[in-house]
């Protein structure tokens, strides 16, 4: 049996053993290579395989190999013509050991990068989370990028890819070790890329990776802006509104029930530290999102308007949990753009001219 198999960034196709011929001692890899198989199918008679693959600076493409891997041949290019007309950014992989857990980062340059020159960088923060970044074509990195800024993308602990123990070590502990990870990674970073400006980072990220920035802006002056996205904020009352609340919650946050410890609850929850935010926060959230409700965005901007804090909410009509990645395209272009323009005032990033070639794909100008 054909199947895909994430693993440190990275997701590939392995055959398992469930028949006559196939390995015995444990999956065996069959294509291998720094990108992400999307899909993959066998034919009838076991012969030949087709997949889709997608690496950082590609969209994924169809490709077909001898089922034990030779022989590949790509059969699309489906970007061609895009990929030609703009400059796109491969990201540096970093990797760094933390509390006994190898921790991967990937720095992107910005468009235009010049050596001598500084520049601000973006901190993205995974959903999950149980997921994982890796090396994969993700049009907001190219974006950010085209826009002027360096990417930055880490795998703390709680990530997909790394083995069981890895994914388990965020289970009762949001906020805690995988936050140190992520601000570790930007230690890493710093010291790594010297073109990185340390008084103009930023911080985004959505679902729990908008738990994550909420989460950072209430502990960490770091940052000079951030933008947290359908975000868990509350934990007591995602619990009893979210879909997945009454048993998602209860597993994740690691103290059972919320009226069996109530103040676990609230310790975990980015809102009770919004007197502590200094950091400019931009909060994006769907009206229609039943994966984390909107009453979330609600609760967290309420509170920072009332403490008198620098902080600006965007809602969304029509859209649900997957604005981002399905919603309608003038949606997905507003959100864009409402997020440069609020890093571009707190974080000035420095471009080329409209003039310059090939252009960046950043703004209206990314298709993927």
């Amino acid at each position: 049996m054909e199947h895909a198999l994430m693993s440190e960034g990275s997701s590939r196709p392995e055959r398992s053993a469930d028949g006559p011929g196939q390995p015995a001692d444990g999956p065996a890899r069959i294509v291998d290579g720094k990108r992400w198989i999307t899909g993959v199918s066998a034919s009838p008679d076991g012969v030949r395989l087709a997949f889709t693959a997608s690496d950082p600076t590609s969209p994924a493409q169809l490709f077909v190999a001898n089922a034990d891997g030779t022989g590949e041949r790509q059969l699309t290019d489906l970007n061609r013509e895009w990929k030609s007309e703009v400059a796109l950014s491969e990201p540096e992989r970093v990797r760094f050991t933390r509390a006994g857990f190898e921790i991967d980062v990937w720095v992107m340059k910005p468009f235009g990068f010049e050596p001598g020159r500084r520049y601000p960088a973006l901190l993205n923060v995974h959903g999950g989370p149980h997921t994982q970044y890796g090396h994969v074509f993700f049009d907001e990195f190219q974006v950010y990028a085209g826009a002027g800024y360096g990417v930055i993308f880490a795998n703390p602990r709680g990530s997909q890819g790394y083995g069981e123990k890895f994914t388990r070590a965020v289970v009762g502990d949001w906020g805690g070790g995988d936050f140190d990870d992520v601000m570790a990674a930007v230690d890493v970073t710093l010291a790594r890329f010297d073109w990185i400006d340390p008084e103009r980072l930023g911080i985004l990220g959505g679902s729990y990776g908008g738990f994550l920035t909420s989460w950072a802006v209430g502990h960490t002056s770091r940052f000079k802006a951030a933008c947290s996205e359908r975000a868990v904020n509350n934990q007591l009352t995602m619990f009893g509104t979210s879909d997945i609340g009454p048993w998602f919650q209860p597993a994740q946050v690691g103290g059972g029930m919320p009226w069996d410890d109530p103040a676990r609850w609230v310790e975990r929850s980015p809102l009770t530290y919004a007197k502590q935010v200094t950091t400019p926060l931009l909060i994006i959230h769907s009206e229609d999102d039943l994966r984390c409700p909107i009453g979330e965005a609600e609760q967290l901007f309420t509170a920072l308007k009332k403490l008198g804090k620098d902080v600006r909410f965007v809602r969304f009509p029509d859209e649900n949990h997957e604005l981002s990645r399905s919603g309608r395209p003038r949606h997905r272009l507003a959100r864009f753009e409402f997020i440069l323009e609020w890093f571009d005032a707190h974080l000035k990033p420095e471009r080329r001219g409209d003039s310059a070639e090939p252009r960046a794909a950043a703004r209206g100008d990314s298709t993927a």
